[in-house]
């Protein structure tokens, strides 16, 4: 783990704005984006929890853990799009993870008439704190939501069958909320555009928008303990 972290470390420690050049220890900077100019440099990952399941995303938008570490639909964009803050973003899907205010996440998506059209939309509440917890691990904690009394952060999470757990249940100290970034190359990214927060593309009750686990994994998660 502490391999993964320390050049976790190093790789984000490049991450400025307008960096193109190549660094001859991490081999050739990927361009992902052809059309448009560069500036952003993040890192295709694998997200790995400590509680033994890679987080994962399907086609459908889907998030959820799985035991298979070659799975395509486990890769990951990370990308930096501010002081320690980051985007999420599946690579086959090509969504963002996103949690709204309820501390239910979704997966980011673009509305068209009364169908929905599976898109890259970016909302704030797409931004995640990335922190560095004492046992080196790294948790990722929603930018727009915490608990209003306490203060307390909102984080993503697996629970041990590796479903994905309210933000506002999983707590910093616990296993739940523990990652190791795997990553696998250097790229650079397009900032992503800003997009206004839909609340009929962010309701956990639209049936055109997908849910991270089934509703049945949801309604079974809201039983679990508090940051199991």
């Amino acid at each position: 783990m502490t391999r993964y972290c320390s050049l976790f470390r190093r790789l984000l420690s490049h991450g400025s704005k307008g960096e193109e050049e190549e660094d001859e220890e991490e081999g050739p900077v990927k361009t992902v984006s052809a059309e448009a100019e560069s500036q952003l440099k993040g890192i295709v990952t694998r997200l790995f929890s400590e509680q033994g399941y890679y987080l994962q995303m399907q086609p459908d938008g889907t998030v959820g853990g799985t035991k298979d570490e070659n799975s395509d639909y486990t890769l990951f964009n990370l990308i930096p799009v501010g002081l320690r803050v980051v985007a999420i973003q599946g690579v086959k899907a090509g969504l963002y993870v996103a949690m709204n205010g309820e501390g239910f996440l979704y997966s980011s998506i673009s509305c068209s008439g009364c169908c929905s059209i599976f898109g890259d939309t970016f909302t704030a509440e797409c931004k995640f704190k990335e922190s560095v917890f004492e046992n080196y691990y790294v948790i990722y904690s929603s930018t727009m939501y915490r608990q209003h009394e306490s203060g307390r952060a909102w984080f993503l999470g697996l629970n041990k069958e590796g479903t994905i757990m309210k933000g506002n249940r999983v707590k910093k100290t616990k296993p739940c909320s523990h990652f190791v970034p795997r990553p696998i190359e250097v790229c650079m990214y397009k900032e992503p555009s800003l997009h206004d927060i839909d609340e009929k593309q962010r309701s956990r009750k639209n049936s055109g928008t997908p849910t991270m686990g089934t509703r049945k994994e949801l309604n079974q998660d809201s039983t679990d303990h508090e940051g199991s």
